[in-house]
């Protein structure tokens, strides 16, 4: 099932598994050892919040925890395979497909609201695999704070890797390997503080979903493959910071939404796709010192997506290196061919471009239009908006064709003290 189908599930299903509520915390934790074989789901029940469980060996079954403080620890290869439909006892397997571990706190079933958010929860080094029947998250965080997901390896799944949902508070996913998932690797919405950080993703269908999540920091991970590296859509105050995304088929990054988004991009290496990043339908934040380099097109700002009339600007683009975006883009569905676009301002407004090195911007096939900059109206997805109000400052060009191209569309564009040796039209290098 889509990741964003069941989450539009959840708030009528949810009463059917909310018989008890999430524990308190425990005076006095204790540990307890989860052999080969063993239950951990019974561990779980005879623990006390706060306790620690320790699982080993390879286990085919799908665990709820419901208590406060549990730490649920893999240890020596410690293996969650798909069990037995008859076995699959988990309230959110049954209800929303097989899953390997689901957090679970007490949420209103008609508003979806957390009346109790189960807190303190974590969960490291298992190795999950083989969830192919109709699988949706294998690590299921619903209604937590103070949450942590870290070392695990989740690989090979028919759904999505790690999820967190309903109004979470200070979570975290870190150091976990996500392999060759079917759906995301891992799938964030409506949480804040969220922390993802150092882990590697490595051919999921998308790398990293965040939708409707305030202050959000995505550091250090590292996305290999997938059709879209990261995709946040309606989230404020998201900082992406020194990723490395590469090899992705379309989008590297996708900022779409708010209208006011904060977004920080900082020091992010982005290479091998169609569009390194793609912002849309948002305003305001900054890009600084990334690289972007061997796509299609390195960094474009589009309005009138995704319908007619949205905007975006008031962005600061400052220092980021964008280089050899040379990749061949074919004609799709009513999108022209594409090549050999460094920065695109297209319908966008208010811009600060400032102290950016654009080189080797060179279409290598058709392309619509190219160079180090393009300003003016949409020329991919036929857009109509002009852009206004922008300002292309003291940025550094080398081999780019043309340096800068503008149509020569809008008001208040300004071109200063750039240094670069062609333009379209000519007098917008100095």
């Amino acid at each position: 099932m889509n990741v964003t189908l069941r989450r539009t599930m959840m708030a009528c299903v949810l009463a059917l598994i909310l018989a008890a509520p999430a524990g308190a915390s425990s005076a006095e934790a204790k540990s307890s050892l989860v052999g080969p074989g063993e239950s951990i789901q019974k561990a779980v029940y005879a623990a006390d919040p706060g306790d620690t469980i320790v699982v080993r060996g390879v286990h085919r079954e799908d665990v709820v925890i419901r208590k406060n403080g549990i730490k649920l620890r893999g240890v020596g290869n410690a293996v969650i395979e798909a069990p037995a439909r008859a076995r699959a006892d988990s309230p959110c397997s049954k209800l929303f497909g097989p899953e390997a571990i689901c957090v679970l706190g007490d949420v209103n079933s008609k508003t979806g609201k957390v009346n109790r958010p189960i807190s303190d929860v974590s969960i490291s080094g298992f190795t999950i695999r083989g969830f192919k029947q109709k699988a949706t998250i294998m690590i299921d965080v619903i209604g937590a704070r103070n949450t942590t997901i870290a070392g695990n390896h989740v690989m090979g799944n028919a759904g999505a890797g790690i999820g967190i949902s309903a109004e979470g508070l200070n979570n975290t996913i870190k150091n976990n390997d996500l392999t060759d998932n079917e759906d995301d690797g891992v799938f964030v919405e409506g949480q804040r503080n969220t922390t993802i950080a150092n882990n590697t993703f490595t051919g999921n269908a998308i790398g990293m979903e965040v939708d409707r999540n305030v202050n959000t920091l995505i550091k250090g991970n590292d996305v290999t493959g997938g059709f879209v590296s990261i995709q946040t859509e309606d989230s404020r105050g998201t900082k992406f910071l020194s990723n490395t995304l590469r090899r992705y088929d379309d989008l590297g990054i996708l900022v779409g939404g708010p209208k006011v988004a904060n977004a920080k991009v900082v020091g992010n290496d982005i290479s091998g796709g169609d569009f390194g990043i793609f912002v849309t339908n948002s305003h305001r934040g900054s890009f600084v010192a990334n690289q972007i380099h061997n796509n299609c097109a390195g960094l474009v700002f589009a309005a009138d997506l995704p319908e007619p009339g949205n905007s975006v600007g008031n962005y600061e683009v400052v220092a980021n290196k964008v280089t050899d975006n040379t990749r061949k883009c074919p004609a799709v569905q009513g999108t022209p061919a594409f090549s050999g676009i460094g920065i695109g301002l297209f319908g966008a407004s208010g811009m600060e471009v400032r102290g950016n090195h654009l080189s080797g911007n060179v279409p290598s096939g058709p392309t619509a239009v190219s160079g180090g900059f393009v300003v003016g109206v949409d020329p991919l997805f036929g857009g109509t908006t002009k852009p206004r109000d922008n300002s292309i400052v003291a940025n550094d060009f080398g081999r780019n064709r043309p340096d800068i191209y503008f149509d020569e569309s809008g008001t208040g564009n300004r071109f200063r003290a750039n240094n670069c040796n062609t333009s379209i039209p000519a007098r917008l290098c100095n």
